[in-house]
């Protein structure tokens, strides 16, 4: 090897070491910072009990109607998504040629989509609610978040579908089995462990956007009963602790974003425990 190319593959190592500094030395400050100054406010009460009278101004209550609001909110969001995102990524590539000028601009769009920021997906949410007379409400945050992440759980789940081999989907047609049926007893096995992977990032990127609810999901300090009241989410509850003037409430802001943290957190090791239990039952 000579010295141009040792120095050159130096080189290179040390930005990918640097990179990888760069990540994780941004995630633990992170993480440090959400748990160093949220760590003091957190207790039982916080995530049992709702806000009670002046909460913003550091009287007593919890959060409980922000997580309750966001693991409704974008629960049902995900279920819709999901039952559009499928049916999509199985159509792409089963009923339409995988590298068809169709199903690549499909792709386009899902990746233009993608790229839009959250608050013109609010932006939109906030029309469509103007035109059906809906008020702010929970229905109005899980239009404007399952718009949000359609996109990228078809992409995601596209992927996945892409991956399963085709002599796989030839040999199920060859034993007699209809588009439909390769479509839902082979490839959806096949892919499950990219599905769950696709499903769990999406209600992860659903659960801790404010932007898309800020003007379609209200606020409410009680939890959501009915899909036309307001809701509160996570988000939106750091946010408005934050804007107060009162270093309690502040610290509370934080506690509310370690409480994000640790289910987005829990959400990325259910992914892989769950995926790896799936890889089990895959044909490779």
């Amino acid at each position: 090897m000579t010295s141009r190319k040792k120095i050159e593959e130096l080189f290179f190592k040390c930005l990918m070491v640097l990179s990888l500094l760069a990540v994780m030395g941004s995630l633990v400050l992170i993480i440090g910072t959400v748990i160093y100054k949220g760590a003091g406010s957190m207790s039982l009460d916080m995530i049992t009990s709702t806000p009670e009278g002046g909460y913003y101004l550091g009287k007593k209550g919890g959060i409980l109607n922000a997580i309750a609001g966001s693991l409704i909110l974008t629960g049902i969001a995900t279920v819709a998504a999901i039952a559009l995102a499928l049916p999509l990524a199985l159509y792409i590539n089963l009923y339409r040629a995988r590298r068809s000028r169709f199903a690549e601009m499909v792709r386009l769009s899902m990746d233009f989509l993608w790229g839009i920021p959250s608050i013109v997906y609010g932006a939109f949410g906030f029309s469509v609610m103007i035109f059906l007379g809906i008020r702010a409400s929970l229905l109005g945050g899980i239009i404007a978040v399952t718009l949000l992440i359609i996109p990228i759980m078809a992409r995601a789940i596209d992927e996945a579908v892409s991956l399963v081999p085709r002599e796989l989907l030839d040999s199920s047609y060859s034993l007699g089995a209809t588009r439909f049926e390769a479509a839902f007893k082979i490839v959806v096995r096949q892919c499950l462990p990219g599905i769950v992977s696709a499903v769990l990032i999406a209600f992860g990127r659903g659960i801790g956007d404010a932007a898309s609810v800020l003007f379609t999901a209200g606020f409410s300090d009680r939890i959501p009963l009915s899909l036309s009241e307001p809701a509160a989410t996570l988000p939106l509850a750091i946010f408005f602790q934050l804007g107060t003037p009162f270093p309690e409430v502040r610290d509370r802001a934080y506690a509310s974003a370690l409480i994000l943290t640790v289910i987005i957190l829990a959400l990325s090791i259910t992914a892989r425990v769950l995926a790896s239990r799936f890889n089990r039952h895959i044909i490779k």
